[in-house]
């Protein structure tokens, strides 16, 4: 898939960051399990930006980007699960690791099978229809993220900030060179892990439930708002 030559820049509240979506562990950022509609849209070369809620787990950090990927590849679902079972092992959830991150793994969907199997882990069947329907996954091998440490965004791009549900993209077009130009200022390496996410979502059992139901309410708002939530 060709590089877009006039990347778009996509902006949005992440309300829970708990390591899943985004999964920026074991060397690329990726986003499969969320964002329908950004992940049907987004193009190679576009940037995907989450930004902090009000009522985060850490508190009030509406105005800190979360973390920010430039979309170096994007591929089907399905290419997807092979590309983890050829070269990414660890995306693939493994429930019974002692490493948490391993649990936390976005290659939930096992195309072997027609239709694909779900492998456990942090979504159930209650998320099926929405993750399948973004279509696609989205990497990145030039990405930020600063999880439980986010980084205040300066007055002059609050514009891109959106609150609340589905996402900004067609209106942040004046902001994206100075959005580029402020992160590559900043004393940030690309494609560290910076902090753990802000939620330990295997604190607590619970935790895990309501995350995956929020995160299918959220998908089904991001549905039916469509591109008219850009």
């Amino acid at each position: 898939m060709e590089e877009n030559s006039s990347p778009t820049l996509y902006t949005y509240c992440i309300p829970y960051d708990d390591g899943a979506a985004p999964n920026p562990f074991w060397g690329i950022c990726t986003l499969v399990i969320c964002k329908p509609v950004i992940r049907r849209t987004a193009k190679k070369g576009d940037w995907v930006v989450g930004i902090g809620s009000k009522n985060s787990p850490i508190g009030d950090i509406s105005k800190h980007v979360v973390y920010a990927m430039k979309i170096t590849d994007k591929m089907t679902l399905e290419e997807y699960d092979r590309f983890c079972q050829n070269q990414y092992l660890k995306k693939i959830p493994d429930w019974n690791s002692k490493d948490w991150r391993r649990r936390l793994g976005d290659c939930i969907y096992d195309f072997s099978k027609n239709p694909p199997k779900m492998r456990k882990g942090i979504h159930n069947e209650g998320n099926r229809a929405r993750d399948l329907g973004g279509e696609y996954a989205l990497i990145s091998s030039h990405f930020y993220y600063f999880g439980n440490f986010p980084i205040e965004i300066p007055k002059s791009l609050h514009a891109i900030i959106k609150e609340g549900q589905g996402h900004k993209s067609q209106s942040n077009a004046p902001y994206i060179n100075s959005f580029l130009s402020w992160i590559k200022s900043l004393r940030s390496k690309p494609n560290k892990l910076y902090s753990n996410p802000q939620l330990k979502i295997f604190k607590n059992k619970e935790y895990i439930s309501k995350c995956a139901e929020y995160r299918r309410k959220e998908a089904e708002i991001d549905e039916q708002m469509g591109t008219g939530c850009e």
